[in-house]
């Protein structure tokens, strides 16, 4: 029980029907939490904290307590605690947990109030810290919160709106709005932040059972940092529905191999499912970090394996999507990309494969039934799909790529750049594709193992891929606005190859196959 709390209120159904219509989306996906995951509790004990409060208060709707951190040490498993509206300045170390027979902790806003965490004026510890810090505890949400105002100048210290580490599980991140999280340094390294970072630093026990959902995180400067990472031992995570956008560096990214786990064996964010995400205006330059470089993703995994990301909008990101692996030896592996959104992207819609050749390899992965409209918007020449160094293995198929043509030269139009040679004992695997540019195939531009080849015909009869692709309007709602469904007399229509790997639900939700599949993130229905 909640210290001295007296209000009983119903609180939201924690068996598996309680969260049926939150995870309804996730039936088609690679990884479903058991049910069995989740406390079976259906009701609890409400404490309250509020402005006008005291912390020798017990907690109740007419004496709350007065901080959020009394909550934070005093709460029992069951409990939901409600903060009133107002902004509380202060640093909030979750000291609690919940447990799977008695139930969630759940720190809230109260219904229709507004409650703000605001790091106006606190200082930014060199040691483990955010505005929320959960650290070795399980069962605790997160819900509903604004949170602001935290920053630093001083090198090597990292403010973090949201920061989960070591040995927690079962954790849930829910429509909060993080901003403002900055790193106002002017140095190239240590100058880093987070708005929500996942670490897993325990070698025998992974983060697990987390879900990320329904959050907005803006304004952040992150300096080589991410605003939204799972790093390490994290494993069973779900990133959903989460809108990331105006911020200096990475949307949404999950990482391996950078020694956060002390053992390599379980240094690898894992088993996750990327869903559902809203993410723009991702752009590096002017970051300290780097300069005039525009190396920002929207969505990345650098050494992440068995990881879904599907229906997702990236679009105004320096990249859209990247599989890679940064350290070279290691491989990003077995990631499907599927039914996505990938438009107007500066350097390349999706890329795969270290960046130079002093990186690791992407392998096993499979990009399948997306729509990519002019990306490589700097003009580059990355095209829309651009396969770096070391990538063995990949299936790419069932994908629209509708090019831009440049501004320069005689208008040509880059779709694949391949600018290393490959390992021919494992290709990667190119077909049933749309692809189109207005100005006609013989505008369009190839690279396949460091060739480059000028026309479609050309491209297909030397590399041999894409034997079953066609070069033709694929005949989308609008290329204005623009609007990446196709319409009802799409040559993509009932064209793709079936697989399994496109799952069983398009970009909006809606069936996958009827029929043959089509081709491209939008179903036909």
């Amino acid at each position: 029980m909640c210290c001295e709390c007296s209000d009983r209120l119903q609180s939201v159904a924690r068996s598996a029907g309680g969260f049926r219509g939150v995870l309804l989306f996730l039936v088609p996906m690679l990884l479903v939490f058991p049910a069995t995951s989740w406390p079976q509790v259906i009701s609890g004990l409400a404490c309250y904290v509020a402005l006008d409060g005291a912390d020798t208060n017990p907690g109740t709707l007419e004496k709350p307590w007065r901080t959020i951190q009394k909550a934070a040490k005093t709460a029992k498993a069951g409990n939901t605690v409600y903060v009133r509206g107002g902004v509380y300045r202060e640093r909030v170390t979750i000291k609690v947990s919940g447990s799977a027979t008695e139930g969630m902790i759940t720190f809230q806003n109260y219904p229709g109030e507004k409650a703000v965490v605001d790091g106006t004026g606190l200082s930014v510890p060199a040691s483990e810290n955010g505005l929320f810090l959960i650290a070795g505890r399980s069962y605790i949400v997160i819900k509903g919160f604004e949170l602001r105002n935290y920053r630093t100048s001083t090198r090597n210290f990292v403010p973090v709106g949201i920061n989960v580490r070591g040995r927690s599980h079962h954790i849930q991140i829910r429509n909060n709005k993080i901003h403002h999280i900055e790193h106002n340094g002017t140095s190239a390294d240590g100058t880093d932040a987070h708005g929500i970072a996942v670490y897993g630093t325990v070698a025998d026990a992974s983060i697990h059972n987390l879900i990320i959902d329904g959050n907005e995180l803006y304004a952040l400067k992150l300096g080589s940092s991410e605003s939204l990472v799972v790093n390490g031992n994290v494993e069973n995570f779900q990133i959903t529905r989460n809108k990331v956008h105006d911020n200096n560096n990475i949307g949404i990214d999950a990482i391996g191999f950078e020694g956060v786990s002390p053992d390599p064996a379980t240094d690898q964010a894992r088993n996750g499912l990327i869903a559902r995400n809203v993410v723009y205006n991702i752009d590096s330059y002017g970051n300290p970090a780097y300069g005039t470089d525009r190396s920002a993703d929207g969505i990345y995994v650098d050494g992440g394996r068995n990881i879904v990301i599907e229906r997702n909008i990236v679009h105004h990101c320096n990249i859209g999507i990247e599989l890679a692996s940064e350290h070279s030896g290691r491989a990003t592996s077995s990631i499907t990309v599927r039914n996505n959104f990938v438009y107007l992207n500066e350097v390349v819609g999706i890329a795969v494969g270290g960046y130079d050749q002093y990186r690791g390899s992407t392998r096993n992965c499979t990009i399948v039934n997306n729509t990519l409209f002019r990306n490589n918007t700097l003009e580059w020449e990355n095209g829309e799909l651009c396969l770096q160094y070391d990538t063995r293995n990949n299936i790419i198929k069932n994908n629209i790529f509708y090019a831009s043509a440049t501004a320069y030269g005689d208008h040509r139009g880059y779709f694949i750049t391949n600018p290393f040679g490959q390992d021919a004992s494992v290709p990667n695997i190119v077909d049933y594709n749309v692809y189109y540019i207005p100005g006609g195939e013989l505008s369009s531009q190839w690279q396949w193992k460091k060739q480059w080849y000028t026309g479609f015909a050309a491209y297909r009869t030397k590399t041999l891929n894409d034997a079953h692709s066609s070069f033709v309007d694929p005949l989308l709602v609008s290329t204005a606005t623009p609007n990446l469904h196709i319409r009802a007399t799409s040559p993509a229509a009932d064209a793709g190859q079936s697989l399994p790997a496109s799952g069983t639900v398009d970009i909006d939700g809606q069936p996958r196959v009827k029929g043959t599949v089509d081709i491209g993130a939008d179903e036909l229905q």
